[in-house]
């Protein structure tokens, strides 16, 4: 099959997968904002947010996973020198990341579907900008390959956490103003 039909579906598997990150974290965020309901808005929002969460984790989110990963591993055997080359191994570190971060979204996912709320809303607001943190460094290192100067790169990326972490405060302190009577 020809390497730009395989790139391509590459990258659409890679944006659904995000896709479906981003949207899981935002559900648990409604998940735990549910449990402290009183009932009956607690279960009718329980029952709704475990079935959309479902599908979203099973027919978009781990699909896109999957398939995002066969793609890559078939432009790797299409192009074996990337991994001799420093900024592949770069990528192939966030990629474990995002795997690690995608496992570990699978674990909160199983214990909300069990009604086990372990977490804040704050966390979990705060646990989404991991993805979006793995898909910046992702995509730079993708796209400017070996013109990316690594320590600029590595300081961008905390200078980028470093301004989300800045903005969640900030919109925690706007969420709580505005939650005042």
């Amino acid at each position: 099959m020809d390497y730009n039909y395989i790139k391509s579906l590459h990258l659409i598997f890679v944006i659904t997968w995000f896709a479906g990150l981003f949207y899981i974290v935002r559900l648990f965020v409604y998940q735990v904002e549910a449990a402290a309901m009183p009932e009956p808005e607690r279960e009718i929002l329980r029952k709704q947010y475990k079935i959309m969460a479902y599908r979203l984790w099973y027919i978009i989110t781990w699909p896109s996973a999957v398939l995002a990963t066969i793609f890559a591993v078939t432009l790797l055997f299409m192009m074996p020198a990337w991994l001799q080359q420093g900024w592949m191994h770069v990528k192939l570190g966030f990629v474990l990341l995002l795997f690690l971060y995608h496992f570990q979204c699978h674990r909160i996912f199983k214990q909300l579907q069990r009604d086990d709320v372990r977490h804040t809303s704050n966390f979990m607001r705060l646990w989404n900008e991991g993805a979006t943190i793995i898909l910046f460094a992702v995509v730079f290192l993708a796209v400017m390959k070996n013109a990316l100067d690594w320590v600029f790169g590595v300081v961008g990326i905390i200078l980028f956490s470093v301004l989300i972490m800045l903005g969640f405060r900030f919109y925690k302190r706007i969420r709580e103003r505005n939650a005042r009577p």
